[in-house]
């Protein structure tokens, strides 16, 4: 835990709090154990939101509040935490119970996520909201401006979803052409149907993957259409 706190750059008086911001709650449910980072998460996701707020409100002078609320959206999204968590290797430090382990918890976003949002929460009742206020910084500034430079991961399917229901108030729609392969390597193509336009295929290794790039080409085709409020 103390060379974990080094290399995140941030400090603990409490070693035990920080090691409760892994604790998943699969461990409590198998041991009994009473406790696990839920309460913490909660309490984090509050502080994250309330410091990347004041960031935008800050750094962001000239933009209205809705375009505020959308990259608040995406810069706090489970996509978004799950790899600042990979990148201090939280994965490694997670505590899951042996059915959460044995089903790849280790690499969940969502898993990855909330701890990400206990770490948060555990940093601000150890030492207080400035030194929450300076890690959140560290870690969603960049994040802020790889969005305002269009250079984020961007979820394809809510953006295609978002756009479909602004032009034509209708849901896309995903159809499977095929898939190949063997089990352990197999690989998907799917196409996607917006109000009676069909994009694609989209490829990958998975159905999720493959629909992303599907939504992707419908998306870059759709948002090229004249005089519309694209989403962010």
């Amino acid at each position: 835990m103390a060379a974990f706190a080094k290399t995140a750059g941030i400090r603990f008086r409490s070693l035990e709090l920080l090691n409760l911001s892994f604790v998943h709650r699969s461990v409590a449910n198998e041991s009994g154990l009473r406790y696990n980072n839920e309460r913490l998460e909660f309490l984090g996701d509050a502080i994250l939101g309330a410091v990347t707020a004041t960031l935008l409100y800050q750094g962001l002078t000239d933009k209205p509040e809705g375009d505020l609320a959308k990259i608040k959206s995406v810069v706090v999204s489970e996509d978004i935490l799950s790899g600042i968590a990979r990148e201090l290797q939280i994965d490694s430090l997670l505590i899951l119970g042996r059915g959460e382990e044995l089903s790849g918890g280790r690499t969940k976003n969502a898993i990855l996520a909330d701890a990400m949002e206990a770490l948060i929460g555990a940093l601000y009742l150890d030492s207080g909201y400035k030194a929450a206020h300076t890690f959140v910084s560290s870690r969603i500034g960049p994040e802020i401006k790889r969005v305002l430079d269009n250079r984020h991961h961007r979820d394809y399917k809510s953006l295609l979803q978002e756009l479909s229901q602004h032009l034509y108030r209708k849901y896309p729609a995903y159809r499977l052409l095929k898939r190949s392969g063997p089990e352990h390597d197999r690989f998907f193509w799917i196409e996607v149907t917006v109000d009676d336009k069909t994009f694609g295929p989209g490829m990958g290794k998975n159905k999720k993957t493959a629909e992303q790039e599907a939504a992707r080409i419908a998306y870059d085709a759709l948002s090229q259409l004249p005089e519309k409020n694209m989403p962010i």
